[in-house]
């Protein structure tokens, strides 16, 4: 009797834990358009001025090469960053033009060009972008390059 009852008690444990189980990674044209969208949105807290939009994006062990040497975690790249948002005028823009996803949904690269205030290219960006959750993206690797390198892609 005590043999069928742990049996029982096995399977309602793995049954919990099947059902438990987390929702798999968006992939394909979905993730693509998701990464896409995320950026913008990530994009635009620097023309809304807004900070702590700006640090939604940004996953917990996010490496930036902002300065002169690189920003390890997120409160150091909102800490650095933070200069970029203190003024009424955003001092520069930027959008997508490249977004590739792995087959597996887990990291995705988006690149693109950096304008002036004025709408001059000068700078272009590279940021690896990881699906912490379902949908979810957050900036893992962010670099920027001269606008040369907007002209390659």
């Amino acid at each position: 009797m005590r043999s069928i009852q742990a049996a029982i008690a096995t399977c309602i444990a793995l049954a919990a834990c099947a059902s438990t189980a987390p929702a798999p990674l968006a992939r394909g044209e979905t993730a693509r358009q998701q990464v896409v969208a995320t950026e913008r949105a990530f994009a635009k807290s620097m023309a809304d001025r807004d900070l702590n939009a700006f640090g939604s994006f940004l996953s917990q062990d996010t490496v930036f090469f902002s300065g002169p040497k690189p920003l390890h975690g997120k409160q150091a790249v909102i800490d650095f960053w933070s200069r970029f948002y203190a003024k009424q005028d955003a001092p520069f823009s930027w959008e997508p033009k490249v977004v590739e996803v792995m087959d597996t949904g887990e990291l995705a690269l988006s690149s693109g060009p950096v304008y002036d205030p004025q709408g001059k290219l000068f700078a272009c960006f590279s940021s690896i972008w990881r699906q912490e959750n379902p949908g979810q993206w957050k900036i893992v690797f962010d670099r920027g390059s001269g606008a040369q390198e907007c002209d390659k892609q």
